[in-house]
Formats: structure tokens, sequence, C-alpha cells
């Protein structure tokens, strides 16, 4: 009995700092500080990394940027915590951080049971494996009895697990606390195979000392839809941080750049692009935002497809095509609600 009281309480305790938290008014929170707290991965090239000066780069890296430069008018007024897998969601539920955006996967159950709420999905991605080439293997058919490495605390530990058992295969597991050390046991020889998003393979690749030596397999075993998360019940937080992302998407489809955007804005008689760069009516007021803020981000980050070059481009050391993150009038899946 008394461990049931027990329990009682604890999730009444994590439901009450949950609340707490939300209510709280994280864009005054975020105003009164003068910066956006910003949880990230411990180092995934192309998505959120730190190089040796401590400057940090990636996509996920740029959706805190545009929030800040949404709300600052600064896309620099970010401050960045890297966070393990398993110590992500705790950092956003207790407040350590205002908004979590480290390649997390939007499922059912992180959506409806953790307190958060996920707001747009900033890369399409699926779970794949990667290999050395002498392994002399070339499907994911072909890997009964390997032993695989991976990073405890995700989705793609349950979806390995889910993949060997639908096709009734053996696999010893080989499961860690960080990418990182996923990587260098299966650099070390310890495993055979590494899983993770085949962003991610691509992403740690690249840090592998002959990247050719190795290869990503064809199959794609899951759906990884990734986005910024913050906690649940403050909606206007979490409008600021999905429009953030998706006035990216509309500039891309309008043509806007961070090049041009000053020049569409002074010359434009379009209504669409006045609304959507605050020449016209004022949008902010709305998210309690300056009239700008939407140009800020576009000209201080870029539209969706300048985020998607500069950090994973086929021309980045990721080299990923863009595939199913284009833009849905280029045969993609990239789409954004009208500015209206």
């Amino acid at each position: 009995m008394k461990s049931n009281v027990g329990k009682l309480l604890s999730t009444a305790a994590i439901a009450a700092t949950i609340s707490t938290a939300a209510t709280a008014g994280t864009l005054d929170d975020v105003k009164s500080k003068g910066f956006i707290q910003c949880g990230v991965s411990q180092g995934v090239p192309g998505f959120s990394n730190a190089d040796d000066a401590g400057n940090w780069t990636g996509i996920d890296v740029d959706a805190c940027r545009a929030a800040a430069a949404a709300v600052f008018g600064d896309a620099q007024k970010v401050k960045f915590t890297p966070l393990s897998a398993k110590e992500r969601f705790t950092a956003l539920q207790s407040g350590e951080i205002d908004v979590l955006s480290r390649n997390t996967t939007w499922t059912y159950t992180r959506d409806s049971s953790l307190g958060l709420d996920f707001t747009a999905v900033n890369f399409y991605d699926g779970q794949g494996f990667m290999a050395r080439k002498d392994l002399g293997v070339e499907s994911a058919l072909d890997l009964d009895g390997a032993t695989v490495c991976t990073e405890q605390g995700t989705t793609t530990e349950l979806n390995m697990a889910d993949f060997f058992r639908k096709h009734k295969l053996s696999y010893v597991p080989v499961i860690v606390q960080k990418a990182d050390e996923a990587l260098a046991a299966y650099a070390s020889g310890r495993c055979d195979v590494f899983t993770t998003d085949k962003s991610g393979l691509a992403a740690h690749r690249s840090k592998l000392s002959d990247p050719s030596a190795h290869m990503i397999l064809p199959e794609t075993i899951s759906k990884e839809p990734l986005g910024p998360v913050v906690r649940h019940g403050d909606n206007q937080w979490k409008d600021i941080v999905t429009w953030a992302m998706f006035v990216q998407v509309n500039a891309e489809e309008m043509g806007i750049t961070s090049a041009n955007v000053a020049k569409i804005k002074s010359e434009t008689t379009d209504p669409g692009i006045k609304r959507l760069l605050g020449a016209e009516g004022d949008m902010g007021a709305q998210l309690g935002l300056p009239a700008d803020w939407a140009y800020n981000v576009i000209a201080q980050v870029g539209n969706y497809g300048e985020v998607f070059e500069r950090n994973v481009g086929p021309e980045t050391p990721v080299g990923l095509p863009r595939g199913i993150n284009n833009l849905w009038t280029e045969g993609g899946v990239m789409y954004a609600p009208p500015v209206r």
C-alpha cells in the first residue's frame, strides 16, 4: 500500500512540476533572461554539433536560432545545453531548457504521455543500418547473428528489436549511453553494425577515419519525423517555435532567401509576401512578437532550403540529397500552412 501511495505522490509531483513550468509563460521567462536555452545533441554533424571554439551549427541549432530571431530580432541569443537521449526529456520537463531541438522523433507515446508537445517537423527521416563494406553484406536482411550498436533511450533501440523480431533474425544488441560511444564501439570493431536514423548514420560516417570503407544499407525500417519539442500547456510558446519553422518553408516556396529578403520586402506588391514579411498588417501581435519577426527569421537564419543545404546538403561532409525533405511543390513532403 505504501508503495502505491508513493507512486501516486511521485506521479502527482511530476505532473505539478510540468504544469507549473508550462503555465509560467515561457516567452516571458525567455525575454526576462534575454536568451533561449536550447537542448541539443552531444554532437551530430549537420544537426547539432560544436566546433573546437564552442560554436554550434546544424539544422536543430538553426531551429533555436530561428526562434531567437523571432523573439529578440537576434538569432544569436541562444545558449545550448548538450543532452544525451536518456536525459533530454527530463531536462525539458524540469524547465532546465526552453526547447528541445535534438533530432528527436515525434511518436504517439512521447506526444501523449510525457507532458510535452512536438512542434513542426524539420527533418523527415527513417532508421537504417551502417556496416563495413568488408563485412560482405548488401542488405539488412543479411544481418542474422550480427552485433548491433545503438544509443540507449531512443526509438532506434525499439525499432531495431521490432525489425529483427519481424524477420526472425537473431542479433546481439550493444546499448550505450551516448551516440559518440556507439560510434566508437562500432569503429573499434566491438559491433558489426551501427544503427540510428539514416541522417545520423551519414553524419557519424563523416567522423570515421575512412568514411568510404562504410556503407549505409538500403533498407529504411521506420518513420522518424524529427523536430523541436516544448512543454505541454504553453500554446503561445509552441506556436512561436512552430511558426518560426513554417515561415522558413513558406519563404522557400515564395523564392525568398536571406540574400534577397530586404529587396523583396521593399519592392513586393504581393499581399501574401507583405503579410509574411510584416510589411502589411501585424501578424506578429497574435504571437506576442514584433511585426517584423518573420522577416528577422528569414534574414538571419534563411529559408528552409538554405538551412538544409548549408548543414546537411550534398556539398557538406554529411552529403544528404534533399529527397523527401524537398518542398511539396518539388516532389517532397515539406509543407507549411499559409501566413494569413
